[in-house]
């Protein structure tokens, strides 16, 4: 069970990314529609899954290999949108979240 302050940190940091992804799209993510969907912070601030959707038809796992090797510069511009609020930028891993994908078969099954 995690606290609220955990919980109001993980509504943070899945804003912020969300903003993240959005406005820096062209630029660092080859125009790339992600969507990050849950985030879970470690209870000592120090690391945080984002789980993350990708509306794309493209080879979703290297998209998140991809995400991982960029984690320090995705990292720096969290820290730049978020360092009034924390004192430490959280270490950040990206993990596929297909929940979307597993919605949409389902749906192709039952029609």
């Amino acid at each position: 069970m995690s606290s609220i302050r955990l919980q109001k940190i993980d509504s943070l940091l899945q804003k912020e990314l969300g903003m993240i992804f959005q406005q820096k799209r062209q630029e660092h993510f080859g125009g790339l529609f992600i969507s990050v969907t849950v985030v879970r912070t470690s209870p000592d601030l120090g690391s945080a899954r984002v789980y993350v959707s990708i509306l794309d038809k493209v080879d979703k796992a290297a998209v998140v290999k991809e995400l991982n090797g960029r984690s320090g510069l995705i990292r720096k511009y969290l820290g730049a949108s978020v360092g009034k609020q924390l004192r430490k930028t959280p270490e950040l891993f990206f993990k596929l979240d297909d929940s979307l994908d597993y919605a949409e078969k389902i749906n192709e099954l039952l029609n």
